[in-house]
């Protein structure tokens, strides 16, 4: 099985980013960010995941949020419990009023 997830990409030459499906699977998810991914929960049911080591590789800025400034592609998702879920609703909501500046 390959669930299809609904998440906002931004990419560091991205003003706000886009939403899109992609398939939820652990080397789906590496390939998109570029390398192994780093969780960095936002709320109780949404977090960003990025490449662990994109700091390390000198991958360009992209976007800073809570405090954290990411590089390169990242990935805006829902969570439930373990499980990377579709991004909240209420979110993409903001993201399309530009409130939200993934």
């Amino acid at each position: 099985m390959n669930p299809k997830i609904k998440v906002i990409i931004k990419r560091p030459d991205e003003p706000r980013g886009h939403v899109c499906w992609i398939s939820s699977r652990l080397e789906n998810l590496q390939r998109t960010v570029g390398g192994y991914i780093q969780v960095f929960p936002l709320t109780g049911h949404s977090t960003i995941i990025c490449d662990e080591e994109g700091k390390l590789k000198g991958k360009p800025v992209n976007c800073r949020c809570s405090g954290q400034v990411f590089v390169g592609t990242i990935i805006f998702v829902g969570l439930d419990q373990d499980d990377f879920t579709d991004v909240p609703e209420g979110a993409i909501d903001l993201w399309k009023q530009g409130l939200v500046f993934l």
